[in-house]
């Protein structure tokens, strides 16, 4: 009898689940992709609002990129002034304007040296004065300084860095007068860490409320289906099979907010240019005026994919505990 049940025991092989039609990673992901899709179709509202929501957020912060962008642009032409001038009284020899120079360039900071000579600075006054040159009648070069003009590399023009250059500059013998502007550095600083404050503020509220708002719209999905969620878990499906389809909705839909985003940003950009000249005293694009660098658009549509993939992620943690 123990002979038999252990034959019979060898003749039966375990159970083995068949397998799916497209049982692969690209078959899976197909799957989940296309039920990803369905699940859109099925909430169209909550889905266009959530998109709408996330495009207007992503343009509220495409807009403040836009600016931004353009404003460092000006502010990186403004800073080429940002420059240390070094006055003497009376004219430098060539031999004593190439040791004072090497002397500048190997002080940390310094870009470049150009020496102005007396009767450069009175051309460059006259100019200053085009249409009123008769105020200089009788004036020669001769009541004017020589100077050093010393332009800094990017890096050293915050206002620290500027008084460091400056320090270490009148400790070179034969230097003594430095003017540099300190009260326009200091703001044009000061402007600019403002600019990079606010636009973090901005950009980490609207990332919050676009998470909050993926989240949610992903709840109202779940809860929609949630008999069904439950039949699947009761079935053996595991989590990653239930959340994936859920995961990818909240890429698709942070994916076309961030498009449109895009898209709408372009046409505003167009249409700005189009119509400046009816209120600017200026050419926008002969002024400089460009569009977001690719860097920033490839940033702006990863931005909004992770976002919706966040919002999902967020939402599937605390409602699918399968």
């Amino acid at each position: 009898m123990n002979r038999w049940k252990k034959k019979q025991a060898a003749t039966v092989k375990p159970f083995k689940r068949p397998g799916l039609a497209g049982d692969t990673f690209g078959g899976r992901a197909g799957y989940f992709f296309a039920r990803a899709v369905t699940n859109i179709r099925q909430n169209v509202f909550v889905n266009v609002v959530t998109i709408a929501t996330i495009t207007l957020a992503l343009l509220i912060v495409a807009l403040f990129l836009l600016v931004f962008v353009n404003l460092e642009g000006v502010a990186e032409n403004w800073s080429e002034r940002v420059q240390v001038t070094v006055y003497f009284d009376k004219e430098l020899s060539a031999g004593e304007q190439s040791g004072l120079r090497d002397k500048i360039l190997a002080l940390p900071g310094a870009s470049r040296v150009t020496y102005v000579s007396r009767e450069e600075a009175l051309k460059r006054f006259k100019e200053r004065l085009r249409g009123q040159e008769t105020i200089l009648e009788g004036v020669g070069p001769e009541v004017l300084p020589t100077s050093f003009e010393i332009t800094l590399k990017r890096a050293s023009r915050d206002t620290q860095k500027v008084e460091g250059f400056v320090s270490a500059l009148k400790r070179i013998p034969g230097i003594d007068e430095v003017q540099y502007g300190e009260e326009w550095v200091r703001r044009f600083n000061s402007f600019l860490n403002f600019m990079r404050l606010l636009g973090a503020l901005l950009g980490g509220f609207l990332v919050v409320a676009v998470v909050f708002i993926v989240s949610n719209t992903i709840k109202l999905t779940i809860y929609a289906r949630r008999d069904e969620l439950d039949v699947m878990s009761l079935v053996g499906a595991t989590r990653f099979f239930i959340k994936a389809p859920f995961l990818i909705e909240g890429l698709i839909q942070g994916v076309a907010g961030s498009l449109i985003a895009i898209v709408l940003l372009f046409g505003l950009y167009e249409g700005f240019l189009q119509n400046a000249g009816s209120f600017l005293t200026f050419n926008p694009v002969a002024s400089g005026l460009g569009f977001l660098p690719l860097e920033y658009i490839f940033g702006l549509l990863l931005a909004g994919a992770l976002l919706g993939f966040i919002g999902s992620l967020t939402s599937l943690k605390r409602f699918i505990n399968v």
